[in-house]
C-alpha cells in the first residue's frame, strides 16, 4: 500500500469546522447492508455475475493500479471536457492539456487507477501508454457547437474502437430525465452489452438533465433522483457508477409541485427511514441504489474554484464514509500546473489510504 502523505490531523485541518461531524457521524442506514470496498472486492462481488473472465480481468486491473492499488478504491482522471465544455473553456487555464499526451502523463504521475477520456486522445497515444495505465474510452458526449446549444449525449465512438486501442473499460453518460433519455438508455445499453462481450468493463455517468429539476433548489443534485438514476444505470449493467455528490433531497416532491401533477413514484420511508439531510446519509442512499454497493459508486470532483483542495478532500471523506468506491476528479486537477494537480490527486487518495477515515 502507498504511503499516506495526508495524516489524520491534516484531514481534520482541511475539513475545518465540519471535521468532527464528517469524521464521527454514524449513518442512518447500517453499513451492514452494503457490499463494501476492499482488496477482495472482485472475488467477493463479481465472480458470481454474468461478466466473462476478460471483464473480470479488466475490472481487477482497474482496482490494481496506482496508489490505491488493491484497496478496493478508485481514483480516476476524466478529461472529456474538451467536448462537453469546449476545449477552450477547459484547457485555456492550462494550455499544455491541448496535447493529449499530457493528460495521460498527469494520470500516471498522480498514481491514478485509470484515465478516462475521448477516443481521439487515447487513440493518439495508445501504443505508448495502453500498457502503463488502464484506459477508459468515453463513448458519447454533448457538443456545444449546435445553434442553439442543445443538451444531448450522442455516440462518438464504439466498443470495438476502444478494444482495438487497448482500453480496459468504456464509459458513457445518460442524461436521465431529458427528452432524449429513452434513446440514450437504448444506445448505451447496447454499447455496454457489446463492451462486455469484448471483455471491457463499463462505467456510467448517471446525470440528471431537465429544467424541471431546477426549482427552489437544484434538484439535479437530489439524493432521491440521483439514486434512481444510479438504479437505472446498474440495471443496464454498468459495473461502476459515476454520480455527482448529493446536496439535497425530495426531488420527486419538488418536481411534482412545480409541474402541478404527480411525478414518478417514491415512498415516504426514503425520507424518514433511509435518509436525513446529512451528506453521508444522502450519499449512502446513492450507494444503496447501486445494488447496495455491488456496483461501485464514484462521485465527481466538481468544477475548479478557489477551495479545490478542501472541497476535494471533503468529497472524498463523504464518499468513503458513505460506502462509496472513490473519486473521479478532472477540472480541479488539470486546470492547474501539473505538480499541483498531482498534489491534489494525492490529497484525495490519502483519504482512501487513511485508516482513520472509516465507513460510517
Amino acid at each position: 500500500m502507498a504511503t499516506t502523505l495526508l495524516e489524520a490531523s491534516s484531514i481534520e485541518s482541511v475539513l475545518g469546522k465540519e471535521a468532527e461531524d464528517l469524521l464521527t457521524y454514524k449513518a442512518k442506514v447500517s453499513k451492514d447492508l452494503l457490499h463494501l470496498p476492499g482488496p477482495d472486492f472482485i472475488d467477493r462481488v463479481w465472480t458470481n455475475s454474468d461478466r466473462n473472465p476478460q471483464v473480470l480481468r479488466n475490472l481487477q486491473l482497474l482496482y490494481s493500479t496506482g496508489r490505491l492499488a488493491n484497496t478496493g478504491y478508485l481514483s480516476i482522471l476524466p478529461v472529456d471536457q474538451g467536448i462537453e465544455h469546449s476545449a477552450g473553456a477547459s484547457f485555456a487555464p492550462n494550455p499544455i492539456y491541448f496535447d493529449p499526451e499530457n493528460i495521460v502523463k498527469l494520470a500516471i504521475a498522480a498514481g491514478c487507477n485509470a484515465v478516462a477520456t475521448t477516443l481521439g486522445v487515447l487513440g493518439l497515444v495508445s501504443r505508448k501508454y495502453a500498457h502503463k495505465i488502464p484506459f477508459i474510452v468515453k463513448l458519447n458526449h454533448n457538443e456545444l457547437l449546435t445553434v442553439p446549444n442543445q443538451f444531448d449525449q450522442v455516440l462518438f465512438a464504439d466498443p470495438e474502437q476502444a478494444w482495438n486501442l487497448g482500453a480496459a473499460a468504456v464509459g458513457a453518460t445518460i442524461y436521465f430525465g431529458s427528452e432524449q433519455s429513452t434513446r440514450q438508455i437504448q444506445e448505451v445499453s447496447q454499447a455496454f452489452k457489446r463492451a462486455h462481450e469484448l471483455g471491457l468493463a463499463t462505467i456510467l455517468w448517471c446525470y440528471l438533465r431537465n429544467n424541471a429539476f431546477k426549482q427552489d433548489k437544484d434538484y439535479h443534485l437530489a439524493a432521491d433522483l440521483t439514486g434512481q438514476a444510479n438504479h437505472l444505470g446498474v440495471t443496464i449493467e454498468a459495473d461502476i457508477i459515476k454520480q455527482k455528490l448529493p446536496e439535497t433531497n425530495n426531488g420527486y416532491g419538488a418536481v411534482a409541485k412545480a409541474i402541478g401533477k404527480s411525478y414518478g413514484k417514491t415512498d415516504e420511508r426514503v425520507y424518514t427511514e433511509l435518509t436525513t439531510d446529512h451528506p453521508i446519509d444522502l450519499t449512502r442512499y446513492q450507494v444503496l441504489n447501486c445494488y447496495s454497493g455491488r456496483a461501485g459508486l464514484i462521485n465527481s470532483g466538481g468544477a475548479s474554484g478557489k477551495n479545490d483542495f478542501a472541497e476535494a478532500v471533503r468529497t472524498a471523506v463523504i464518499n468513503k464514509r458513505a460506502g462509496g468506491t472513490g473519486l473521479i476528479s478532472g477540472r480541479k486537477t488539470f486546470q492547474r500546473p501539473l505538480e499541483e494537480g498531482v498534489k491534489l490527486f494525492h490529497a484525495i487518495q490519502d483519504v482512501y489510504l487513511s485508516p482513520d477515515v472509516t465507513i460510517a
